[in-house]
């Protein structure tokens, strides 16, 4: 895996309004096995290359970037968000509808991104790494939105590969739901990120 993409891989601005219906369709067609739900009121959003390059011209068409260097900035940006190939990356969205009981839960749920894990069955939890960006809490909150790395070691990532079931939870105390096991179309997913 561990492909970072480049110029080359972006269609430009006039290209991508011809396809975008299309790719829109192929990506949320390849997302459904990537937004994963734990639980009512998180998600976890697991990138890998299309996501990014969606994600990178979806940018690029909203904020009209044409010129090379503010292309070369949104690819520095989302380029981090892709795994390595030992690890796994993903969004953490954290939804309420109502406002006030979003604001509510953000209180309550301080330090959920450190309590996220998944779990190559029969090894430990792998608890994520997360927000290498900035810091999204505060004394008071958390932020909605939290970046994760879940890195693997070689066995992980062997047993992965050859079928091992993969769990993933979340054991905050407000907030303890998990995964278990992730339906087949989730694993092989999270399987195809693998070296």
């Amino acid at each position: 895996m561990a492909k970072k993409l480049t110029r080359d891989d972006l269609h430009t601005l006039e290209k991508y309004a011809e396809i975008r219906p299309e790719m829109r369709n192929k990506v949320m067609q390849h997302k459904k096995s990537r937004n994963l739900p734990i639980g009512p009121n998180v998600t976890l959003y697991f990138e890998d290359p299309l996501t990014i390059q969606y994600q990178i011209q979806e940018m690029l068409r909203a904020e009209k970037i044409f010129d090379a260097e503010g292309i070369q900035e949104e690819l520095d940006a989302y380029n981090p968000l892709i795994p390595s190939g030992n690890n796994w990356k993903g969004t953490m969205m954290i939804e309420f509808v109502d406002v006030n009981e979003r604001i509510e839960a953000l209180k309550n749920l301080i330090g959920i991104d450190r309590k996220t894990w998944i779990q190559v069955e029969g090894f430990d939890k792998v608890y994520a790494i997360s927000n290498e960006d900035l810091d999204r809490e505060t004394e008071d909150k958390t932020s909605a939105v939290h970046f994760m790395r879940f890195e693997l070691t070689d066995e992980m990532k062997k047993a992965a590969k050859e079928g091992a079931p993969i769990n993933v939870g979340i054991d905050h105390e407000n907030y303890n739901y998990s995964v278990s096991p992730l339906p087949e179309n989730y694993r092989e997913a999270l399987v195809a990120d693998l070296d």
